[in-house]
């Protein structure tokens, strides 16, 4: 029975998810969980460049593992002649900037699994296991969409949320750098969920969004860095119009660019820091974690902050010819 009356709630816009025909679940980690479940794989094959968290549900399940190699355009230096039937095949479809290859690596993989954590608005291949974590496009605290056609028997008990959101409140009242601690301890906190179905409080925030505007303003501002960067960035990047990037991934002249830049308030993500601690130095993949700055292009980003950004790399990279 709805409640009517007392106190009131937040008000939010009603709208539609991007992902109506998901499976709703509480993380990405949690998603990849699912789908080794269901499928019962006895082996996956991973990338050397991808967070350790990936780690948590093979770990947990027990099941086999073996990391490939990418290269320079981040795609897999393997034989895919190789995955048996019970094994399995992760790719991560960096930056939001590989639907093309993804699309023809499906075609010639078996048993692949897509992770679109870092490519939200990436439609999913009919056939393909395929999952996102939301929260690494739009302010929430937590949350995840997995597409698959082998679903467990068990229903899941619906995850709750309302704990999870004191860094997103406080950031608007106290900054970014006062609620910098309390996300990491968020995060970090997000690692012992077991799999469970959204939160109602995520899917009504999920539901509020503008993701037209969202995927404008993000090509926008990739757009107008790769026109200031493009001849400056080490990667070859090709923007398309119909992609909508997680960030822009920049390989600078000199890699203390990213503490420059930190210096000036302009934050940059690092993925992944267990890639630099667990590798060989030599290794391509080290290189992209040490060395790649991820440049912000976020829809609470104006063309205002992309001019300071470009305005502060013509400054600090001094290694550009």
């Amino acid at each position: 029975m709805k409640s009517i009356g007392g106190y009131l709630e937040l008000e939010l816009n009603e709208g539609v998810e991007y992902h109506q025909g998901a499976l709703r679940l509480n993380t990405g980690r949690n998603a990849f969980e699912y789908i080794l479940r269901a499928k019962k794989y006895k082996k996956v094959y991973i990338p050397y460049y991808t967070c350790d968290v990936i780690l948590q549900p093979i770990n947990r399940l027990g099941i086999e593992y073996e990391y490939y190699s990418i290269n320079e355009a981040f795609e897999p230096i393997f034989n895919y002649t190789k995955i048996h039937k019970s094994e399995a095949f992760l790719y991560t479809n960096y930056f939001g900037l590989k639907d093309r290859f993804v699309s023809d690596f499906s075609k010639k993989c078996r048993n692949p699994i897509i992770d679109n954590s870092q490519a939200f608005f990436s439609r999913p291949i009919a056939g393909v296991d395929t999952f996102y974590s939301p929260r690494k496009f739009f302010g929430l605290p937590d949350g995840a969409y997995l597409y698959t056609n082998k679903f467990l028997k068990e229903r899941l008990e619906q995850d709750c949320s309302y704990n999870r959101c004191e860094h997103l409140l406080r950031r608007i009242d106290k900054g970014p750098e006062d609620a910098y601690k309390i996300f990491v301890k968020k995060d970090q906190f997000l690692s012992g969920l077991s799999v469970k179905a959204m939160s109602s409080l995520t899917q009504k925030l999920l539901e509020s969004i503008d993701y037209v505007d969202v995927a404008e303003k993000r090509r926008s501002n990739f757009k107008l860095l790769h026109e200031r960067l493009g001849k400056r960035n080490k990667l070859k990047i090709e923007f398309k119009k119909d992609i909508v990037p997680l960030s822009y991934p920049y390989y600078p002249g000199e890699n203390n660019l990213r503490e420059q830049l930190i210096k000036n308030r302009i934050y940059t993500a690092q993925y992944w820091p267990n890639v630099i601690r667990l590798s060989n130095p030599n290794r391509l993949e080290h290189a992209y974690a040490l060395n790649i700055v991820h440049l912000p292009i976020s829809q609470m980003c104006v063309s205002a902050d992309m001019k300071r950004i470009v305005n502060l790399i013509y400054r600090f990279d001094t290694h550009y010819e």
